[in-house]
């Protein structure tokens, strides 16, 4: 018979490879899963992990891994902090909203002036929306000791129907004929995100996620706050006695979480989407939950870990367009790896082996 038993100290080599064993898992069950559904699962598993890197367009597709990559790791970085201190932020997807609401609501409001500081603006403005949803449960947290993961979560959905209204409403481009969405800010060279250099997919999101995750990584690793994160993450009652503030880290968590996920937002609405819709969120804020863990809270892990979802979204677009995959299949897909990676996680902490059968078995 089977059981677990529980290791003296947990295992790093496992912790680090848990994830590749999850990815493998995942290729298994993914691959079970397009055969069930009428689909070559070789084809598939090439077509989403192979044809982006090497395939006939890969000299495209590999600018539009960085585009899918930035966002994932602006939020996953911001998510990260929070969940190494105990704090979980599940509501990442309204701050991006919001951070992009608040942001394009910025350029909108001078549109057509041109000027080299409206852009600087509505960065600070959408890293502010994010910052300020995210605040209130932390705030909420703090003062009232309320659950943050049940209040971040419900604030998704007060965000997205925010978003509906700035879509036909308070945002919708008068010169739009009456269909729903702001001004295109592809065609506002003052409040545009471009390519820096073309065909390289690199945008200003591109290059503040890699600055975030330096920064997060020094912070991690040779500061005192950073020291204080992970110390009330694996021993709170020591953080306690250490005299370290739960409140202010429940507030500094929350807050970088939300900032950063506003940053993505905006970088994102100014960019690849081009306009604030009533379908501009496309799960960025979840899925960068996937990203935190498969990164193993790590900055750099993370930064792997948000290339690697980025494949899967590209190359799953690649299966929807020419094996005629769902994408609903894709997005169980993505749930597969989490699910697999919280799985396996358990070896870390805990061994496997053979124990002989008591009496009454026999």
């Amino acid at each position: 018979m089977l059981v677990l038993e529980k290791r003296p100290t947990p295992s790093r080599a496992w912790a680090w490879g848990t994830p590749f064993l999850a990815v493998a898992l995942t290729m298994v069950a993914g691959g079970l899963l397009f055969a069930a559904l009428g689909k070559d699962p070789f084809a598939v598993v090439r077509t989403i992990f192979w044809d982006p890197l090497f395939g006939e367009f890969a000299w495209y597709l590999r600018g539009q891994l960085l585009v899918k990559a930035a966002p994932l790791a602006l939020i996953a970085v911001g998510l990260a902090l929070g969940f190494r201190a105990g704090i979980w932020n599940i509501g990442a997807e309204g701050q991006y909203i919001i951070g992009a609401i608040v942001g394009a609501s910025i350029g909108l409001a001078v549109y057509p002036t041109e000027s080299r500081w409206i852009f600087p603006l509505m960065i600070a403005g959408g890293a502010f929306g994010g910052w300020v949803w995210a605040m209130i449960p932390a705030i909420l947290r703090t003062r009232f000791n309320t659950n943050e993961i049940l209040v971040s979560l419900m604030l998704v959905y007060v965000a997205e129907t925010i978003l509906s209204k700035a879509a036909t409403g308070f945002l919708r481009n008068p010169e739009g004929a009456g269909f729903p969405g702001s001004r295109n800010f592809n065609t506002y060279k003052a409040a545009s995100n471009p390519e820096l250099f073309a065909g390289s997919g690199v945008h200003w999101g591109v290059i503040a996620a890699l600055v975030v995750v330096i920064a997060a990584h020094v912070l991690l690793q040779r500061h005192l706050l950073g020291f204080q994160i992970r110390l009330a993450g694996q021993a709170p009652r020591a953080a306690r006695f250490a005299g370290v503030s739960a409140e202010r880290l429940v507030v500094f968590c929350m807050g970088a979480s939300g900032a950063l996920a506003g940053l993505a937002g905006l970088f994102e609405v100014t960019g690849p989407a081009g306009q604030i819709s009533i379908d501009f969120n496309t799960g960025y804020g979840f899925t960068a939950i996937i990203v935190a863990f498969l990164g193993r809270l790590n900055p750099i892990g993370i930064l792997l870990a948000a290339l690697l979802m980025a494949l899967t979204y590209v190359g799953g677009e690649m299966a929807a367009t020419n094996l005629g995959l769902p994408s609903s299949a894709i997005r169980v897909f993505q749930g597969m790896l989490l699910f697999f990676l919280l799985a396996v996680d358990v070896l870390s902490n805990y061994r496997i082996r053979l124990a002989p059968l008591s009496k009454e078995a026999r």
